[in-house]
């Protein structure tokens, strides 16, 4: 699609895990004045720092960030409420002559961004909470097979242990009486209120990501730092592996190791395995976009990189800060 002249940029800066976004958002936000806005559903949760990677206090010191640590982790944050979020601060960062960068993995924010969401229910607590119930006693396969019978379509596209899509589609029958598969509209791209350049940081080699991955997480390993904090959860005591910030890759497998279902070794190889995972279906969902500006996240010069190409999409008048979109 063709960018229209008459609306303001912004800048979205995908990737897997561990592919270098928020070090990119750091790079250009040393040369242009810039807010970041999280992508990522993990990062909305206030008390859940190490698992999620979050950016320092003086990474978030130095350039403006929004949506990160907005609610609790016994709430939930959905894509339709990001959307709104979303299109609202663009709309604030631009009126401040700033440049909005978009920056996460969670590729169901950005396709909601751009193409909308189905008109879908809200969750059900007491059907959710019901659910759940079940699954402890009988498993998520069983409830997989639940879900085969009343919606074939849906189930052929989840594995058996998915309890977060298993539960949501089972939910959504018994609220509406059709199964989800029956409900998607596909809907078409639609418009936006400014101008989204796209930008995906992709690994030309993936097992060296996953390399980056397993060091990664054996940083949050390290003197118990990702233990000690999904103790200090544990100790709320008002939260549980049913909840969606407790299914954050690291965190599940965590607690399930403070139950001790497994020993520490095991938790680092079902922990780098839970991400190596995540990064798969990140990678999947990018490959679905055709419009992205593929760059390779394993060059050293990957920041540049990406300055080098909004630098094509922008004007940055040196005398006083102004960013103007380029004619």
């Amino acid at each position: 699609m063709m960018p229209k002249k008459s609306l303001p940029t912004a800048i979205a800066i995908m990737g897997p895990t561990a592919s270098g976004k928020t070090a990119a958002a750091l790079e250009i936000a040393k040369a242009m004045p810039v807010e970041i806005i999280s992508v990522d559903s993990a990062l909305v949760y206030r008390g859940m720092d190490i698992g999620t990677a979050k950016p320092s206090a003086e990474e978030m010191a130095a350039v403006p960030h929004h949506l990160i640590d907005i609610i609790e982790p016994t709430e939930a944050y959905s894509a339709a409420r990001f959307r709104e979020d979303a299109i609202r601060l663009v709309s604030n960062i631009t009126a401040r002559g700033r440049l909005p960068l978009l920056v996460g993995g969670t590729m169901l924010y950005f396709k909601a961004l751009t193409t909308g969401l189905d008109d879908l229910p809200t969750a059900n607590a007491a059907i959710r909470k019901r659910l759940e119930d079940e699954a402890a006693q009988m498993g998520w396969p069983k409830l997989h097979e639940r879900l085969a019978r009343l919606d074939p379509k849906t189930a052929a596209r989840l594995k058996p242990t998915d309890a977060q899509r298993i539960q949501r589609a089972l939910e959504i029958i018994e609220l509406t009486g059709k199964p989800l598969s029956d409900q998607h509209s596909g809907a078409k791209k639609i418009e936006l209120p400014f101008n989204l350049v796209s930008i995906a940081l992709e690994p030309s080699d993936r097992l060296k990501l996953h390399e980056r991955i397993a060091k990664r997480f054996d940083l949050m390993l390290k003197d118990d730092l990702l233990i000690d904090e999904v103790v200090k959860l544990r100790e709320r005591g008002n939260l549980n592996l049913g909840l969606p910030s407790m299914r954050c890759v690291g965190y599940r497998q965590t607690w399930q190791y403070l139950d001790g279902e497994f020993d520490k070794k095991a938790l680092r190889e079902k922990g780098i395995a839970a991400t190596r995972q995540l990064c798969k279906r990140q990678l999947t969902w990018l490959r679905a976009m055709p419009e992205r500006i593929v760059i390779d996240c394993l060059a050293p010069d990957a920041p540049q990189r990406v300055l080098a190409i909004i630098k094509q999409h922008l004007n940055l008048d040196q005398a006083d800060g102004t960013i103007h979109k380029t004619d």
